[in-house]
């Protein structure tokens, strides 16, 4: 049975915003046809600590995803916590997510997307 959390890192080798957006975008895709229910995305925060353009965009296009119909929702890492209506409605579809090592953490650097 696949697994039904999958965890991929848009930033690495520090691609431009077109690049990161693209590799998600494709990742989406692949983790719909494997069966994943929900995609960890790690986009980081910004060398500067107050959000970086990747992060931003990255959190506007998934937006549009939900806006299309494309994905379900998604979870900022600030707000997956044990106290957020959304986190506790993606545990029953994903019971692996109880274990994310950011559960409560405010990691706003990743961020869950419900496919």
């Amino acid at each position: 049975m696949p697994s039904t959390l999958r965890e991929i890192n848009i930033e690495t080798g520090m691609p431009f915003v077109k690049e990161a957006l693209k590799h998600m975008e494709t990742e989406i895709g692949r983790s719909k046809k494997m069966g994943v229910r929900v995609l960890k995305i790690i986009h980081g925060y910004g060398s500067s600590g107050t959000g970086g353009k990747i992060r931003r965009e990255a959190r506007r296009y998934l937006e549009d995803l939900e806006d299309w119909g494309k994905i379900e929702y998604f979870i900022t890492g600030e707000a997956f916590s044990i106290f957020h209506e959304d986190t506790r409605s993606a545990f029953l579809i994903c019971n692996d997510l109880r274990q994310d090592r950011d559960l409560d953490r405010h990691n706003n650097g990743v961020t869950f997307i419900v496919l």
